[in-house]
């Protein structure tokens, strides 16, 4: 992954005639779910123990249809949230350089948005991200966030992907160096470069990569394989590696992201700077599809959506659009009861075509949780978007607090609550 709205009133409630019995459609993960981590995450501030992550919605249930213990630190503080806190929690928007500009500030507090990322390779260290990082946190308001704690993201990889550089980060190799090590020492190494990320405020890492490039692909896929960000080239060895990479963040408190889901391993064009990018290889039920399922299994707490259509699963939708990808397969097959993350919404040229707020609007119908936009400009128009629809739909509103249940949840089980 490579005009501001009217901000609400401060204390508007809403409380939907439906809201008890859908709040929480998404947080049986609290109680113990699919997916659960080998490796705990970190107790929320309040000293509450982590739950395993978010029952999802499937194609089977509608969120409504759904139960989850409404006594959950995240039932709590989404049943005190307004629309408009929730729909911020449904983003991430890219840090302009190594400050928190004003600008960017004051996006988040009138559109509420609740997390960010660094979106460029940043060489100020551990000190200055960290004091990036403080800025950032220091917005959890009541009034901006419900309180509620920012994951601050980065890409940190490893190799030509590791945006955060400088004294106190070491330089990691890439993966595909990382795929040649014992799975034992990836996760003793992963650790480390957690901890580090931690001791920079940097709460969740895009990453890793659980694409499967073909050896014979290396040269011809651009997002993936010449770049050397895959673990291997085969299922075995990008799960195994994966996996490692997932547990030792976790052993750091780091959250991780497992990308590309359903794959861009065969793929050719890169997706941020091509449309019309095809899988035409890949089925509902393809063995390169193991290493999500491992990852999952291993109770990694995001998967990120990929923006190439894969025709051989929903022809008529990118990935990212497709409630088949996210639903049936994500939800429904693998049991993915964590947040669904898309890749870049904001500038990437295989949705340039598509409006943006008609582009938010789309992923969250489709079953997505958290958009991620490099540009704030973008994000506004989609945070617009997603709160008018919301307001005015209330099938639609329930999907928003279907996802907005799925990022508290993740955000508790990596302290990020306010009880």
């Amino acid at each position: 992954m490579l005009t501001r709205g009217e901000a609400d009133p401060a204390r508007r409630a809403w409380a939907p005639p439906v809201l008890a019995g859908l709040l929480l459609a998404v947080l049986a993960g609290c109680a113990g779910s699919a997916g659960a981590p080998s490796s705990p995450g970190p107790a929320t501030a309040g000293g509450h123990s982590t739950g395993a992550p978010a029952a999802g919605r499937s194609a089977a249930s509608s969120p409504a249809a759904s139960s989850a213990p409404s006594g959950s630190c995240a039932a709590r503080v989404l049943a005190r949230m307004t629309l408009p806190q929730r729909v911020g929690q449904l983003f991430v928007v890219g840090l302009a350089g190594s400050v928190l500009d004003s600008a960017t500030a004051n996006a988040i507090r009138a559109y509420h948005f609740g997390s960010v990322s660094f979106v460029a390779t940043d060489t100020a260290g551990v000190a200055g991200v960290g004091a990036v990082s403080r800025a950032v946190q220091s917005l959890s308001s009541p009034q901006v966030t419900a309180g509620v704690g920012f994951f601050v993201a980065a890409n940190q990889e490893g190799g030509e992907v590791q945006a955060l550089q400088g004294p106190g980060f070491a330089t990691m190799p890439s993966a595909l160096t990382q795929g040649t090590l014992a799975p034992a020492r990836l996760q003793r190494l992963a650790r480390t470069w957690g901890q580090e990320l931690r001791a920079a405020g940097v709460n969740l890492n895009f990453a890793p990569v659980m694409d499967v490039v073909p050896a014979a692909d290396t040269t011809r896929n651009a997002p993936i394989g010449q770049l050397m960000r895959e673990f291997g080239h085969t299922p075995a060895v990008v799960a195994g590696h994966g996996v490692a990479f997932v547990r030792g963040m976790a052993q750091a408190g780091e959250a991780t992201t497992a990308k590309h889901f359903p794959g861009l391993g065969r793929v050719r064009g890169n997706t941020d700077f091509s449309a019309g990018v095809v899988d035409t290889v890949t089925t509902p039920g393809d063995p390169y599809l193991q290493t999500f399922q491992a990852a999952i299994d291993a109770g990694v707490p995001l998967v990120m959506v990929a923006l190439a259509t894969y025709t051989r699963i929903d022809p008529r939708h990118l990935a990212v659009f497709s409630p088949v990808v996210m639903r049936t397969m994500l939800r429904g097959r693998m049991h993915f009861g964590g947040v669904i993350i898309s890749d870049d919404l904001g500038a990437a040229q295989a949705v340039a075509s598509v409006p943006p707020a008609a582009r938010a609007l789309q992923f969250i119908a489709a079953g997505g949780d958290l958009v991620t936009a490099k540009y704030v400009a973008p994000a506004e128009a989609m945070a617009q978007a997603v709160l008018a629809r919301a307001r005015a739909s209330r099938p639609f509103r329930a999907e928003v607090d279907a996802a907005a249940g799925h990022v508290l949840a993740a955000k508790q089980r990596f302290g990020l609550l306010p009880c």
